[in-house]
């Protein structure tokens, strides 16, 4: 049996499981289980559950909104392991002499994010605390490689910026934080998969938890190599690649009742405000017995 590893840019953990090819960390895990590995690179993460349930990918990964998403749209998917929260991987950004000081101030106003993304997640979330909607109180427009440029001319209002578009707009200057992502959200990567495989194969799950690690602690250990392979494949600066990804945790942990929580609420924002059309249960994308184990395959990292 082949397991194929959906990959997308926008995950830094399967990016790097992916480039690191060389090292066959997936490979080493999967192939005394006689599995073999091969990997779907594809653009757009919110098509996870999709590919997922045509059987495009075995496995996949994205940060906390398309998980939701796939849910409502009826994917039966499964959570099968999380990143340590990434407090330093985004924010929102207003220009320096913006007037808008709180997030109240954004009613009324055009703010530029990856919807679908974990970004929607955040905003959503923010505008809740403050007695806002995401569907009735901004206009929410997808962000293009023109957001930072179209915010500094103060065309737009905010914009969420993450990893080295973040680091870059810090460095240039002249725009502030309005929203701290970990204030607001923890926004872990998320990694899922369909429930056949989560139940009938758990040991499969476990090998691919352990890669997962090994490409973090790869990541982790050689920051400015791992930037310079962003930055050749993705583009960007080194220096601000190297700034987005020493930010992060390059830790994966457990599914737990803390985070089945958090992504419970943002469903419930989600579809409050109209962003899915169907509620969802979150804690349906567990698996049954035989369950997954995650921490097992934790502990044999």
């Amino acid at each position: 049996m082949t397991i194929t590893i959906g990959v997308h840019a926008s995950n830094p953990s399967l990016f790097h499981l992916y480039h690191l090819t060389r090292l066959g960390l997936a490979q080493q895990e999967l192939e005394p289980l006689g599995e073999t590995v091969a990997f779907h690179p594809y653009s757009n993460g919110v098509r996870t559950g999709e590919l997922l349930t045509q059987g495009v990918i075995d496995f996949g990964g994205t940060g906390s909104t398309p998980p939701v998403t796939a849910q409502s749209a009826g994917h039966d998917l499964v959570y099968t392991a999380v990143s340590a929260p990434r407090p330093e991987h985004g924010a929102l950004l207003v220009p320096e002499d913006s007037p808008v000081r709180t997030v109240a101030d954004l009613q009324g106003a055009t703010v530029h994010l990856a919807i679908g993304s974990w970004q929607t997640h955040l905003v959503a979330k923010a505008l809740d605390d403050a007695g806002l909607s995401y569907a009735d109180d901004i206009t929410a427009v997808r962000s293009t490689d023109e957001s930072e440029q179209l915010l500094r001319t103060g065309a737009i209002a905010a914009w969420v910026a993450q990893g080295p578009q973040l680091a870059a707009a810090r460095r240039t200057g002249h725009v502030r934080t309005l929203i701290p992502t970990g204030d607001v959200i923890s926004d872990r990567s998320v990694f899922f998969t369909r429930r056949e495989l989560a139940e009938q194969r758990p040991e499969i799950v476990e090998a691919l938890t352990r890669a997962l690690q090994h490409a973090d602690d790869w990541a982790a250990a050689h920051p400015r190599e791992a930037a310079h392979l962003a930055a050749a494949d993705l583009g960007g600066d080194v220096d601000d690649w190297e700034s987005a990804l020493t930010a992060l945790p390059w830790r994966i942990e457990p599914v737990s009742e803390e985070f089945l929580a958090e992504q419970q609420e943002a469903a419930d924002i989600f579809h409050r405000t109209g962003f899915i059309e169907h509620p969802v249960t979150v804690a349906r994308a567990v698996a049954h017995a035989p369950a997954t184990a995650p921490a097992a395959a934790l502990k044999a990292v």
